[in-house]
């Protein structure tokens, strides 16, 4: 099966085998994908039956799958080279439908794509997932996060990332990992150089002692092929970030590092802006939802005033910044010309700040464009005021 016709022929006669009716919301994006082909738009072909899918009124109108319908997608599936993904987030899918998954990712020979978010897999169906893993050769993107397999499911992956060379992204937040289970993947991925994308937050950690974040620590200390790591929720505080920066001075290849919703303040901010002001090739760096606070936001502000120009995005929102911390910020852009994205919601946005960014935002050149921020300004009886607009962070 390499077309769409023969993809949805495929699908009708699972249908009519099983003697189930035809998912009217399957034909529909079998039919868009070969519409936008037909029209020379790239798109990569991505069963997308997100389970949580609403119109344009809020409501959920997708029936969400279950084990048994998942046997008809599985079977699809099978032998097909047309459709290279497929995200099942957000559905009811157990332990026995994952048994069907495991199966289908020894049996493909295209899936590159598999999201499982947010479903019902436990231990023995994370397991199976994990060997099918191992037998995998196409597989690049895995996301399984929200699913409580916790530190059995955990090890498993790990051990399959010992012999799977294809993966390129693994997201296992919320998914119950304790320090064990942290500590075998950090582990492992210090021999493994392909996983460009790790994503691992809120594990359940009952120790303060930073255990686990200083096996991250070393790992992007020797692995030189993660780009981007989101730890968030780690209970990380001044000493873990610490150490984090101490290990990756010499790193040259990760771009994007993760460290909200954490316990850091002025001290982990110095910390960082020790690691901007040596230049170093990341390109986005998220500290939002922690306690810099205005001593925090000034010492980054000098980091990308005098030394760094790479960094362009910087997220800092929720902490517990004033008017002298954001305006320090605001004056950053000014001598700084590589950030061009700045996200500062969920701080304290005086009168001070409010004009600073308001300047950012409407100049006659404008420094910040409407899309790389989370503010938008408007003036109240000729004070300027700012409001919230959407955030990709």
């Amino acid at each position: 099966m390499a077309t769409a016709q023969d993809t949805r022929e495929a699908y009708i006669k699972v249908c009519m085998e099983k003697g189930v009716d035809i998912n009217n919301e399957v034909m529909f994006l079998i039919n868009r994908m070969e519409e936008l082909n037909e029209h020379g738009e790239p798109s990569p072909h991505i069963m997308r039956l997100h389970g949580n899918k609403r119109n344009d009124q809020n409501e959920m109108y997708r029936r969400r799958i279950d084990d048994n319908e998942l046997e008809i997608f599985t079977m699809m599936f099978t032998g097909n080279t047309y459709l290279v993904g497929i995200d099942l987030g957000y559905n009811l899918i157990t332990d026995e439908g994952a048994k069907l998954i495991g199966k289908l990712l020894e049996e493909t020979p295209s899936l590159e794509t598999l999201i499982l978010s947010y479903n019902d897999i436990g231990v023995s169906g994370a397991t199976v997932i994990a060997k099918g893993i191992q037998m995998n050769e196409t597989l690049t993107c895995l996301k399984m996060d929200g699913n409580k397999f916790g530190r059995v499911g955990g090890l498993a992956i790990a051990g399959a990332l010992q012999v799977n060379t294809t993966l390129e992204e693994l997201d296992i937040t919320n998914t119950e990992q304790d320090t064990q289970s942290l500590i075998a993947l950090a582990t492992v991925l210090k021999s493994n150089c392909h996983l460009k994308k790790l994503v691992i937050g809120r594990p359940l950690l009952h120790s303060k002692q930073e255990d686990t974040t200083i096996h991250f620590a070393r790992l992007l200390e020797v692995n030189r092929s993660i780009k981007e790591i989101h730890l968030r929720n780690h209970g990380m505080v001044n000493f873990g970030v610490e150490q984090i920066v101490n290990h990756i001075m010499d790193n040259m290849t990760l771009l994007h590092l993760d460290v909200s919703c954490n316990q850091l303040s002025r001290d982990g901010m110095e910390s960082l802006a020790k690691y901007l002001k040596s230049n170093p090739p990341l390109r986005i760096l998220n500290v939002g939802y922690n306690r810099a606070e205005d001593d925090g936001a000034i010492v980054l502000s000098n980091a990308l005033s005098h030394g760094n120009i790479n960094l362009e995005t910087l997220v800092i929102r929720n902490n517990s910044l004033t008017g002298k911390g954001l305006c320090a910020l605001a004056k950053s852009l000014i001598l700084n010309t590589t950030l061009t994205q700045l996200y500062v919601w969920g701080n304290e946005l005086d009168t001070p700040a409010c004009q600073a960014f308001r300047g950012l935002l409407t100049g006659v050149i404008p420094r910040l464009a409407p899309n790389d921020t989370d503010i938008k300004s408007y003036v109240v009886d000729g004070v300027p005021r700012l409001a919230q607009v959407a955030c990709p962070y």
